[in-house]
């Protein structure tokens, strides 16, 4: 009799603990977060190219990443946000980098050359920070949203790769590459549709990059679209 009322005690004051601590999904969140992780992508068109440049396909990025949202105001409409992200990006161009005694050498590719892929492709890990502001309120998910920061991006990988009827080149590791990228960025939209673009301040190249003596200054102008999920 004793081990059944025991077990029966036992039993009724889980029942009473689980009731205690029983979670209201459905209850308002006054002290959320807004668009802690991203997606975008991107169109990469370079600015101050050498005469004769072109891009001769479609060239893009693609990033995600993490940024932790930290509200400025009790109504949560102001917010700064810090993270960490990843990104990748392609530019198809005519330019050909052979590499000669250790040495990197940079022509623009002939219009009588048949080749059929020029691609530079390169990984990123991006420092984002930005300021946001946001008409989102704790019942609603779809809001105006206007952010704006600056990214500081550290290039760790980089490959490049040269196919003609030819010739073929593969190399990585490239030394003329800046290793750190910085620029400013801007995200507008409403709900999950947001334009986004990314105005880089420092050229892809460092000055011991040249075609004909002169310094290759390209920089990237991306433009596209930004995801924000939670």
């Amino acid at each position: 009799m004793r081990v059944y009322l025991f077990i029966l005690t036992f039993f009724a004051s889980l029942s009473v603990f689980a009731q205690k601590d029983e979670i209201d999904f459905d209850a308002i969140d006054s002290l959320y977060r807004e668009d802690q992780f991203y997606i975008n992508f991107t169109y990469n068109s370079l600015r101050k190219t050498p005469d004769g440049f072109s891009q001769n396909k479609f060239a893009t990025s693609f990033a995600l990443g993490f940024l932790r949202d930290m509200p400025l105001n009790k109504s949560r409409t102001f917010a700064i946000a810090a993270g960490l992200g990843y990104s990748f990006s392609v530019y198809n161009q005519n330019i050909v980098i052979t590499n000669v005694g250790g040495n990197n050498t940079y022509n623009l590719i002939g219009q009588d050359v048949n080749y059929s892929k020029d691609k530079l492709s390169l990984h990123f890990v991006d420092l984002p920070i930005e300021i946001r502001w946001r008409n989102s309120t704790p019942e609603s998910h779809k809001f105006w949203r206007i952010y704006t920061g600056l990214k500081l991006s550290y290039l760790f990988y980089d490959s490049y790769k040269f196919v003609s009827t030819t010739s073929k080149i593969k190399s990585s590791g490239n030394t003329d590459l800046n290793a750190f990228h910085y620029g400013a960025y801007a995200a507008v939209g409403w709900n999950t549709l947001n334009l986004y673009m990314y105005y880089g301040f420092n050229p892809l190249f460092t000055s011991s990059a040249k075609i004909d003596n002169q310094s290759i200054d390209m920089s990237t102008l991306n433009i596209g679209l930004m995801f924000y999920i939670l």
